[in-house]
Formats: C-alpha cells, sequence, structure tokens
C-alpha cells in the first residue's frame, strides 16, 4: 500500500491489489485422497475448478462368508475328545461386508475417480452426506 505524499493535498492512497483468485481457501471436505476447497478440488492428478462440476457416486458391495478363527481351534482341539462332533463347529460362518464406494468429479475434458474401501453402511452413508453437501458447494 502506498502512502500519500505528504506535500500533495489532493493525493489518494491506492487502493489494496485484489486477491489472487487463483489461491484457493482451505479444504471444508476431504473425500478420499480428493480435498474440496470453495472453488477447487484438490486431486492427485491435479486440481478440477469446482463451479460446474458433476459429482456421481456408485456403491460396489460384496459379501464374504469365512469359518471364524474360534471354530478353527476348536474343531481341532474338540477332535481329540468327541471326533465327529468337533466337525460341526467347521460348519460355523461369518458374513463379512466388504466393498468400495467409488467417487467420480468430471469438469469439462477433466475427470478424476476416487474410491474410497468400506466395511459398513454408516460409512457409505457418510460419503453420500459429503458429496451431496460438495453438490451444493459445486452449483453456487
Amino acid at each position: 500500500m502506498t502512502f500519500p505524499d505528504a506535500s500533495d493535498p489532493w493525493s489518494v492512497p491506492a487502493p489494496p491489489p485484489p486477491a489472487d483468485p487463483m489461491v484457493p481457501g482451505p479444504v471444508v471436505v476431504q473425500i478420499g485422497d480428493m480435498g474440496v476447497t470453495s472453488t477447487v478440488v484438490h486431486t492427485p492428478a491435479g486440481d478440477i475448478p469446482l463451479a460446474g462440476s458433476t459429482w456421481t457416486v456408485n456403491d460396489y458391495w460384496h459379501s464374504e462368508q469365512k469359518i471364524p478363527t474360534w471354530a478353527i481351534v476348536a474343531a481341532i482341539v474338540g477332535f481329540c475328545v468327541l471326533t465327529v462332533f468337533s466337525l460341526l463347529f467347521l460348519l460355523v460362518k461369518v458374513t463379512i461386508p466388504r466393498g468400495t464406494v467409488q467417487v467420480t468429479v468430471t469438469n469439462a475434458t477433466r475427470q478424476y475417480v476416487a474410491r474410497i474401501p468400506v466395511t459398513d453402511q454408516s460409512q457409505v452413508t457418510y460419503v453420500h452426506q459429503q458429496v451431496n453437501y460438495v453438490r451444493s458447494l459445486a452449483s453456487l
């Protein structure tokens, strides 16, 4: 900022320089490896403008069934005592839900896909809420 010359009574101080529009603010939302500010989406592949961006979310779930460790140990230990009945422990199955949520951001020719591993429905709901919030920011 320049100060007026004391000898010139008609001088006006120069206005401060405008803020640089390319400098984004702080990260508002973190979705996987994407950081979203008020103007830009930071991705490992480069920055994507937030204004006019399109966001899509896809859930990819699968369930695995496996024999728990305690059932295997009980079958082995019980084999010495009750041979036939201890093998029934091997029929015990535990269902483990696993999957990823795929979040895609697109703006003009730029696109980035983040895959977020999830193990619970609450994590999926949280990612959907984050993306809905970012959609509202992108529409402003």
